[in-house]
Formats: structure tokens, C-alpha cells, sequence
């Protein structure tokens, strides 16, 4: 197991900043099932903006939905504004092959047609299959792919993230 520590609230308070130079100013937060949804959440608050962020799932537009079934959050997405026109900024936790973000994208195309998609997350843990890139990660590592970083959320709503090798 490596050694890694990553403090999820100092990158979150990053992650904060780069919203901040982000979002369009009649942007929205949509942030993807489920650690990106809780970002998307405390974030909204954060900026002080009215209205929830949506939320959006990609277990129905997922490439090993055969394998994996309906998952968990199949019945998250939930956007409660008009996608068609807006300026949409995804937030993720954790961007790693990209294949989440393909799933999603194809997701909010069921919804309308964007003026524009942007990506931000809290790590980006490299090891791309897709030509995926978020245009703001608050960092950057690199691990072996037998790991997985999960985020996890407390009572309180704080962050913090473990990491465990993969079944």
C-alpha cells in the first residue's frame, strides 16, 4: 500500500479558487454521482449562489453497464435547469480514464445542448484510455492501477479520501 496523503479540505479550498476562475457567471454546477455531487453541493453554497447544483449519474451511458448493472446512483441525475444554452462546469472527484466523463457527457446530451462543457476535480490520478482533460484538477498524482481513491464525506460534510487496492 503506498504512503500517499492527500488532505481533501486543503484541495477542496483549491478546488474552490479554480471554480471561482471557472464559472461562467450564468454558469452551472453539475456535479457527477456521487463524490462529485457532494463537491458540486458544498461548492454552491460556497459561492453563495441560489438554487441546488445538479447532479448527474453515468451508469446508464457507461461502456461496462453490461458487466456492472444498475449501480448505485442510477436514478441520481437530477437537473434542475434548462441544459440547452448554458455554460456547464462538471465537477468530479477523482478523474482517472476518462470513461466516467464520456458516460456523462452523453448523459447531459439527453437533457439538451450545452453552450459549453468544462471539467473541474479534486484529483486528477492520471492513466487516461480517453482523450479526457479537466481544465482545472487542485492536483495531480499518479498511482499504481491496482488502486483505487475514493472520496468520502462525514457527517459534518468534510472531506477526506482513502486508498485501497482494487478486488
Amino acid at each position: 500500500m503506498s504512503s500517499l496523503s492527500l488532505d481533501a479540505e486543503a484541495l477542496y479550498a483549491e478546488l474552490l479558487a479554480g471554480v471561482r476562475r471557472l464559472l461562467e457567471p450564468e454558469g452551472v454546477l453539475v456535479g457527477i454521482w456521487s463524490g462529485g455531487a457532494w463537491l458540486a453541493d458544498r461548492l454552491q453554497a460556497d459561492l453563495g449562489r441560489n438554487g441546488p447544483a445538479g447532479v448527474i449519474s453515468s451508469t446508464l451511458h457507461r461502456d461496462d453497464f453490461g458487466s456492472r448493472g444498475m449501480a448505485a446512483g442510477t436514478d441520481a441525475t437530477k437537473l434542475p435547469f434548462a441544459i440547452d444554452g448554458s455554460h456547464i462546469l462538471l465537477i468530479d472527484d477523482v478523474l482517472y480514464t476518462g470513461r466516467t466523463i464520456r458516460a456523462v457527457i452523453n448523459e447531459l446530451y439527453d437533457f439538451g445542448r450545452p453552450a459549453s462543457v468544462k471539467l473541474a476535480v479534486l484529483v486528477d490520478r492520471a492513466g487516461r484510455e480517453l482523450p479526457i482533460e479537466a481544465a482545472y484538477a487542485a492536483s495531480r498524482v499518479v498511482l499504481p492501477a491496482a488502486q483505487k481513491l475514493t472520496l468520502a464525506r462525514d457527517d459534518d460534510g468534510r472531506f477526506a479520501f482513502s486508498l485501497r487496492e482494487q478486488e
